[in-house]
């Protein structure tokens, strides 16, 4: 597919994986609509965006609360009135032992790393659907594979991005929608220090290269499509 014009939305755009996913659908002709808590970040991305002539729009979004989103979709809707690709990429990390894990962060993990991606693409259905065409590519993580201790409710809400995923690119093929899912390893971000604080930074992957994979995806052929790609530290252990 050729970028050029097509209207991308990212979520979790202020840094990491998410602003290097906007820079690189920029670099390929895309018109970015950045989402993520952070104005201010929000701004510095978009200047660099726009410092190497690509176009992007600023929409502050706090994906936790479910009023954002709408608002985010109304005015994707109303200044825009399409939206070809949609990057589920915001999330969260909370880590401990299940036994001592609140119903208080048990619910703020779930709410963005899975229900704003539910929201999202609910959301976005309701303009790609009549439109006939989508994109909806979702972030997950090789959490899903790995059961690291520790992480079992950050890894439950990304096992159930990959249910929701699998099931819903079956749901919309039809409506000329294709949905897919990207399990990333160790990406040198902030997230990372948190969930993996064992991991030599030296041997992390760049957000780039993730970037670099869905560029990949959105650019294949007409005649094909990528389901789900696994990517890790060249370090890490295979499969």
């Amino acid at each position: 597919m050729n970028l050029n014009n097509k209207l991308a939305l990212v979520t979790g755009a202020s840094k990491g994986i998410g602003k290097a996913i906007s820079i690189a659908l920029a670099k390929e002709g895309a018109n970015v609509i950045l989402a993520a808590r952070n104005n201010q970040k929000l701004i510095e991305v978009k200047k660099e965006i726009e410092a190497n002539k690509g176009n992007a729009q600023i929409i502050p979004t706090d994906l936790s609360n479910q009023e954002d989103i709408f608002n985010l979709f109304k005015k994707v809707k109303k200044e825009f009135g399409k939206l070809d690709i949609l990057i589920n990429n915001a999330g969260i990390f909370i880590g401990g032992n299940l036994i001592d894990f609140s119903l208080d962060d048990y619910e703020k993990l779930m709410n963005v790393n899975f229900r704003a991606v539910f929201l999202c693409i609910q959301e976005s259905l309701k303009i790609m659907i009549p439109q006939k065409s989508g994109f909806i590519i979702n972030i997950s993580s090789n959490v899903v594979f790995k059961n690291y201790p520790q992480q079992a409710i950050y890894s439950a809400s990304k096992s159930a991005v990959v249910g929701l995923t699998k099931s819903l690119a079956n749901e919309v093929q039809k409506d000329g929608i294709c949905v897919a899912l990207v399990h990333p390893g160790g990406v040198n971000t902030d997230l990372i220090d948190n969930a993996r604080p064992d991991i030599n930074k030296s041997e992390l992957m760049p957000p780039e290269d993730i970037a670099k994979t869905i560029i990949y995806m959105l650019k294949l052929s007409d005649n094909s499509w990528v389901d789900e790609i696994i990517i890790r530290r060249r370090t890490a252990k295979p499969f």
